[in-house]
């Protein structure tokens, strides 16, 4: 009977092993909307808790982030994400000024997750949606990439080891995908790379089943085709990885 009371203990120490590498990540929300015909702003993203480097390169990259979307003062300088939300609404009340028919209902929606991490690495996704008018509004997905040993944020090169081997799988992939023949131009089909050849994303990042590659709206091709994006599994794609996964 003994025997039998080892195996969940056994099991907790295995479940509390896996756990000690994850970061502490707590919720930060805020919906923020000061007036009835003020911007719709509603923000949901992670914020590393840890007193190490990672954590503080992780809230710097997702403040950018959020800056980076919700900025429409140029002459200004925006140092934060509640500047960030100010240059957002001045601009709408700029517009309302100049256009009140056309500065219609703006909004601006972010949310942010882990969509990655083990020992060595981990990737957020941040998914935002604005509309400031206009027929419609704007959605995409940003990945961002983080050492943790090194505690930076990295960039899409720095995830390989063989990015040449890495490009040329991937076209494969892509070409299959979206029923591109491998003997015509990459753009055959209706797709807008530049220069008619293949390039990676914008947005790489590590995912459960393997390296995601995301082309927002407008990259690659136009707003009606929506993202495309292309998930590679580790077993392909590990040879020309710099970090190695599943291994």
């Amino acid at each position: 009977m003994k025997k039998l009371y080892r195996l969940p203990l056994l099991l907790l120490v295995l479940i509390g092993c896996e756990e000690e590498h994850k970061l502490t990540l707590a919720s930060f929300e805020l919906h923020k909307k000061t007036c009835p015909d003020c911007p719709d702003i509603a923000i949901q993203i992670p914020k590393a808790l840890d007193n190490l480097a990672v954590a503080q390169a992780i809230n710097n990259a997702v403040e950018e982030e959020i800056i980076s979307l919700l900025s429409f003062d140029d002459g200004g300088a925006i140092e934060n994400m509640e500047d960030a939300i100010v240059s957002f609404t001045k601009g709408y009340e700029e517009l309302r000024s100049k256009f009140p028919d056309e500065a219609v209902g703006w909004e601006a929606k972010i949310k942010g997750e882990v969509l990655f991490e083990d020992k060595d690495l981990l990737t957020l996704a941040i998914d935002s949606y604005t509309f400031t008018g206009g027929a419609h509004g704007y959605g995409g997905t940003t990945l961002l990439n983080f050492d943790k040993r090194k505690g930076t944020e990295l960039e899409n090169w720095e995830l390989f080891g063989d990015l040449e081997g890495f490009l040329q799988h991937a076209e494969i992939k892509f070409r299959i995908q979206e029923g591109i023949p491998q003997d015509v131009d990459i753009n055959a089909t209706g797709f807008m790379f530049d220069g008619d050849t293949f390039h990676l994303p914008d947005n790489v990042g590590y995912a459960p089943e393997g390296l995601r590659m995301i082309y927002n709206q407008y990259e690659v091709a136009s707003y009606a085709e929506g993202p495309i994006e292309l998930l590679l599994p580790y077993t392909e794609v590990n040879q020309y990885l710099k970090r190695r996964v599943g291994l």
